[in-house]
């Protein structure tokens, strides 16, 4: 069939109208995408090229935002396979969550779900470095990915072989700042230091170098100029080689190593490039949890292959929220420093709107971020203001517009809104919270309760004095750190079998007994004591003097232990050790896996020695997930009392939020050393390692940026000080991200008794309390909005 001239030209006429119309039908639907936003989500929609860093508040919709403004630019970029806008976050749920959200809006638009990946830091890494192996010297085929810990036998083995090429320092530390040479305390120092001190300061140490691009050789370099007697550097430096050593030998790598071999594939110019050219951009969300070596890889990405303008980085953050210093080498120092270079650029936008809480909950978070600013300039009123290390970033949290299409924004308060209240002891708190909650729950059974703590221990204890609640009053009581608890149960099982192999060494019996007290079997006491000399503590002669009741305690714990190796077949000793160690329900399951688990690995060569060697491999390639009672939205289910840590609430929210044990010695607290390790002085190896080693990078990242700065490095006493000011910032920071978690009830206490540490403290016995001090933001809390307290 043949078409004549005219009817050719109506058929292109009519496909260009086509395209026209839907053309602009595109634009009006972005163009209605983006009038949906609130005035500071609207800076990121508007995004086109560049560099561009976005500081949002708590409740301000980052995600949601994000995952416009991505839409909004596949769509206007008209961006594919080959192209694509890289959006990277922290952790999987995360990552599922924002692919959905941009999956949704692209749906929308008429769009395909294409133009964009979503990852996390670490798989993102994995990829690249996984594309050229050969550059990248990272074989997963080959290799082991493990998280180090203090315990773990990689840092055991480091330090061990750091003291055996090292005899005359560690004689050093092993003198401390006084020693009379007896033997006894000779041996208990050397337990101190090999079993706690130099694991801590590996571990630490290591993973502060390692995320910041730093090798052993910068280590030794930097300890040149220090003068401490102690020279923490070269010390770090030496553990950290050995670590290494340790590493290649045994083909493991860590998450640090991930990063770094695909930063070695993009140190080879043609791969790089070749990276570049399949990235539009890059967009980052939660940026104050970069380290120095995540923020170089995506900045790396986002740079164009030819370069004549900025990278195309987006980065969306609060550093107001940057409460992983104490888990991770993240510090909001780098993502204030992005949004102070951007700023001076034109390109900083402020996400300052939240329809999260009421009124009254706004208003306090930010009078306590003002108020902790102010007290931190009063205690330097002799330095300059601009030298001084803020805990915030100064930005208030503001209400929405009246006409907001948020469901329920800033919702009316129930009650006061906010309720402070100084109860007589903790059990006197807990009392309190649950006359609260059975209200609150039986007037809105619709609505969803949290209570946050600080320390897993006040969960713990708070869900054992509510554990009648499901009965008596059918209101669920979910602990999260139960279910968190079911992680450690395969290394705890490890810990006790590897004492029954070898009672006698000294490692293996502290390692079981501080498990013991982990578990709360047995008192807190100086094991240290009682591990030096193992045949005298389990055996001892009827001449040794008469031993204090929690040593007895933890003897005869050790003893059952041993004889239980003696009358169980060893494929028992699994579920036996579950049975000791108390484990309950979910636990309990859990132990069963791992046991069954374990039976059939080792089926053909069964014995204690290979049930150990499969357990070694679990826990250190973490290929086994405990059992879990419960599935789904678990954390912020409706008609629920949800006990979590207040790290843990972190994205979470709940109508109803209650803060108790807010005491001056937990939240901001002080670093505190172990009277163990006080031979040393007063501070610790690892804090000082760590707060040396962050003074140096920044030192060096201000360098290449051309600003001067004193290259010198703090000695420990200085080291140390720096740390405290850090930690005592972030629990600052800590408590600003729990007052922001309520909606509509924000409930404050800090009794006026509580237990020395809670580390020690059990709820079921009786207990000396002490008399405490609230925390210093409470007072002022109070004065403020003296209406609140009741």
């Amino acid at each position: 069939m043949v078409l004549d001239s005219q009817d050719t030209s109506a058929s292109n006429l009519n496909v260009t109208s086509t395209f026209v119309d839907r053309q602009q039908w595109l634009e009006t639907q972005l163009q209605l995408l983006r009038n949906s936003l609130r005035q500071g989500q609207q800076s990121l929609a508007d995004w086109n090229r560049g560099q561009m860093a976005v500081s949002a508040v708590p409740g301000a919709g980052k995600s949601h935002s994000l995952s416009v403004a991505a839409a909004i630019a596949i769509a206007k970029n008209q961006l594919h396979s080959r192209k694509q806008l890289v959006i990277v976050t922290y952790t999987r749920s995360a990552a599922a969550n924002i692919k959905s959200k941009i999956r949704d809006r692209l749906k929308e638009l008429k769009l395909p779900p294409g133009g964009f990946v979503v990852h996390t830091l670490h798989g993102l890494a994995l990829q690249i470095a996984n594309s050229q192996k050969e550059l990248s010297g990272l074989n997963l085929d080959n290799v082991t990915i493990m998280v180090p810990t203090v315990g773990h036998r990689i840092i055991r083995s480091a330090v061990d072989r750091w003291i055996a090429k090292n005899p005359r320092h560690y004689q050093v530390l092993i003198e401390g700042v006084q020693f009379d040479g007896e033997e006894t305390e000779k041996l208990r120092r050397q337990s101190v230091l090999r079993t706690e001190i130099l694991p801590s300061l590996t571990n630490i140490a290591v993973r502060e170098a390692k995320s910041s691009g730093l090798l052993p050789e910068d280590l030794w370099e930097w300890s040149k100029t220090a003068t401490d007697s102690y020279q923490v550097l070269a010390i770090a430096a030496g553990l950290y080689q050995q670590y290494q050593e340790l590493m290649r030998s045994r083909d493991f790598v860590d998450y640090d190593d991930m990063i770094l071999a695909a930063l070695r594939v993009l140190d080879y110019q043609p791969m790089r490039v070749l990276w570049q050219n399949q990235v539009f951009a890059v967009f980052e969300d939660e940026a104050q949890d970069s380290s120095p070596l995540q923020e170089k890889l995506i900045s790396i990405l986002a740079e164009n292959a030819f370069p004549t303008s900025a990278p195309n980085l987006v980065r969306v953050g609060d550093p107001n929220q940057a409460i992983n210093s104490t888990f991770t080498p993240a510090n909001p120092i780098y993502f204030n420093w992005f949004c102070n270079d951007c700023e001076q650029q034109g390109n900083l936008a402020t996400m300052n709107q939240a329809g999260r809480s009421s009124k009254i909950i706004i208003d306090a978070a930010n009078f306590v971020l003002h108020w902790v600013n102010q007290q931190t300039l009063e205690k330097h009123k002799t330095s300059p203001v601009e030298e001084v290390a803020l805990p915030f970033r100064s930005q208030n949290i503001c209400l929405v517009d009246s006409d907001d299409p948020q469901p329920e924004a800033n919702p009316h308060p129930e009650g006061k809104g906010l309720e402070i209240k100084i109860p007589d002891d903790v059990y006197h708190t807990v009392e309190l919270i649950e006359q609260r909650a059975i209200a609150l729950l039986q007037a809105n059974p619709h609505r969803s309760i949290a209570i946050l703590v600080r320390e897993n221990r006040q969960g713990r204890f708070i869900a054992e004095k509510l554990a009648h609640l499901p009965k008596e009053n059918s209101i669920k009581v979910y602990e999260v750190g139960e279910s968190e608890r079911y992680s450690q149960i395969p290394q705890e099982i490890l810990t006790l079998l590897q004492f029954l192999d070898r009672p006698h060494s000294p490692d293996n019996l502290k390692s079981a007994l501080e498990v013991l007290t982990q578990r709360g079997l047995i008192p807190a006491q100086d094991l240290n004591a009682l591990a030096t000399y193992p045949e005298q503590f389990l055996y001892p002669s009827p001449l040794q003097e008469e031993q204090k009741p929690s040593v007895l305690q933890a003897r005869r714990y050790c003893c059952n232990l041993l004889r239980a190796r003696l009358e169980l077949p060893h494929y028992q000793l699994i579920p036996f050790l579950g049975m000791t160690l108390k484990y309950t329900g979910g636990e309990l399951a859990t132990v069963q896996k791992l046991s069954e688990k374990v039976n059939l690995q080792i089926a053909h060569h069964s014995s204690l020695k290979s049930t150990i060697e499969a357990l070694e491999e679990i826990v250190i390639s973490e290929k086994f997930e405990g059992v879990e009672e419960d599935t789904g939205d678990r954390y912020t289910r409706n008609g629920q009392i949800t006990i979590i840590t207040m790290h843990k609430a972190k994205g979470l929210d709940w109508d109803y939020v209650f803060l108790p044990f807010l005491h001056d010695d937990v939240l901001p607290g002080e670093l505190w050393v172990p009277v163990a390790a006080r031979f040393i002085g007063y501070f610790t190896l690892a804090e000082v390692a760590r707060a040396q080693i962050r003074t140096l990078m920044h030192h060096k990242l201000l360098l290449e940026n051309n600003k001067a700065v004193a290259n010198t490095i703090p000695n420990p006493v200085e080291a140390w000080t720096e740390a405290e000011r850090l930690k005592q910032a972030e629990e600052f920071r800590l408590l600003y991200v729990a007052m922001t978690r309520a909606k509509r009830l924000l409930w404050i206490s800090a009794a006026d008794l509580g237990p020395f540490r809670w580390s020690i403290f059990r709820g079921d016995r009786p207990s000396k309390m002490q008399k405490k001090k609230p925390c210093p933001a409470l007072p002022a809390l109070i004065k403020q909005f003296p209406q609140c307290l009741v």
